[in-house]
């Protein structure tokens, strides 16, 4: 009974009698050992197989008196090291003799390992939480999940990095993506990927909440007044300001590690993450700073403060989705007299969608009045004119179709 139960355990026990040497190793620990057979440990000397690299351990069995338990050890054998939990403990007769010592090793390299991929995407404690419940492997291997992508981007940042150079450029990315990336994390996000200037993140996987778009909205926020904080900084130092667009959509994704056998990403992809992608590259044209698809804005829990800003067909799209504008971030300073500025914007779509162009024009520039730099209110005094001028064919739906990204 008692060889039948050490020959299943995964972690190796080696046990030494008291003249060291090995009694007995279970077949983990003749493959922990890279050894092939009983034959190569059994009868020798403890010293001459822990040696080298692993002497320390022979030290450790030479003094032990109680239980010691070693934690995230590194042990090497044959030029290949593992990472290993070690458990050293005296063995004693019913008369408190002396018989030896047992020794315990769990090999952990590759729980480490996953960890440590894991930790490049996700907060530690995350991570922690995925391997202790077995999820793992199963989430780098692939899934399918409804999950809300964050896509953010620095606007002009060729200009910016002309005055900075090599390593100026590469300080201030480090810099910036600190203060990014703590944001999304603090919600539970998933950090996917760094595309040059721009951040790809993930909240739905690999761990699902109930209020994922939530916590893209929040993190986008909290960016937001990141951003604010960073350059108050940079103001200080007498450097010029950074600005940025975030979109944010929810839908269903694909997730796992992608590529090929020689070098693997996990990431995501799917038309829900290509829909992210153009909400933030739609940022520029209505003078936004977060963005989100109607999908996001559906499944919303919380309230904020938002306005739809279009309904569009973005490029490479058949079918139209509602945009909405995040607000939440402003202050009255950033953006004055806000309520009444709503008010006439939303007034003013609802005519833009009959089709009451000098209606709506009117007032979006009342809008104005209240706050001179609402780009998107100008854009759409813009748009009134050039529907007045080339009015649409057919019934007029209120969908504009994109022709760039």
């Amino acid at each position: 009974y008692n060889e039948s139960m050490l020959n299943s355990m995964s972690n190796g026990v080696i046990t030494i009698d008291g003249e060291g040497h090995i009694e007995k190793c279970n077949p983990a620990g003749i493959k922990i050992l890279k050894m092939e057979s009983e034959e190569e440990i059994l009868k020798h000397e403890f010293k001459k197989i822990f040696k080298g690299k692993n002497k320390w351990i022979v030290d450790k069995v030479t003094k032990i008196e109680n239980i010691d338990f070693i934690a995230d050890a590194e042990l090497e054998f044959s030029g290949d090291k593992i990472s290993c939990n070690l458990t050293i403990m005296p063995l004693t007769s019913s008369e408190n003799e002396s018989l030896g010592t047992l020794l315990m090793i769990e090999d952990i390299s590759s729980e480490k390992r996953m960890k440590s991929t894991m930790s490049r995407y996700m907060d530690a404690d995350l991570a922690d939480q995925l391997l202790e419940a077995g999820d793992g492997d199963d989430m780098m291997g692939g899934k399918e999940s409804i999950g809300t992508v964050l896509f953010s981007d620095i606007r002009s940042f060729t200009t910016l990095t002309e005055s900075l150079g090599a390593q100026g450029t590469v300080g201030f990315l480090n810099d910036y993506f600190t203060v990014m990336v703590d944001c999304i994390q603090d919600e539970g996000g998933m950090l996917d990927k760094f595309i040059g200037d721009a951040i790809m993140a993930i909240f739905g996987t690999p761990v699902a909440h109930d209020d994922d778009p939530d916590r893209g909205l929040r993190a986008a926020i909290q960016m937001m007044h990141g951003l604010n904080e960073f350059n108050e900084i940079r103001k200080s130092q007498g450097l010029p300001p950074v600005d940025h667009g975030m979109g944010l959509n929810t839908d269903e994704i694909v997730s796992g590690n992608i590529g090929s056998p020689k070098r693997m990403d996990y990431t995501v992809i799917g038309d829900g993450v290509n829909l992210a992608a153009r909400i933030e590259s739609s940022c520029k044209k209505y003078g936004a700073k977060i963005l989100m698809s109607e999908y996001t804005f559906e499944a919303l829990k919380a309230t904020y403060r938002t306005r739809q800003v279009d309904c569009v067909i973005v490029k490479g799209k058949t079918e139209p989705v509602r945009v909405f504008e995040v607000l939440d971030y402003h202050s009255k300073e950033s953006f004055p007299n806000m309520i009444e500025v709503l008010g006439n914007f939303n007034s003013g779509v609802e005519y833009y969608k009959d089709a009451r162009w000098d209606d709506a024009k009117k007032l979006f520039k009342e809008g104005l009045k209240g706050n001179p730099e609402d780009k998107c209110s100008k854009m759409y005094v813009e748009r009134c004119d050039y529907m007045k001028k080339n009015p649409p064919k057919g019934e007029w739906d209120g969908v504009w179709v994109m022709k760039t990204k």
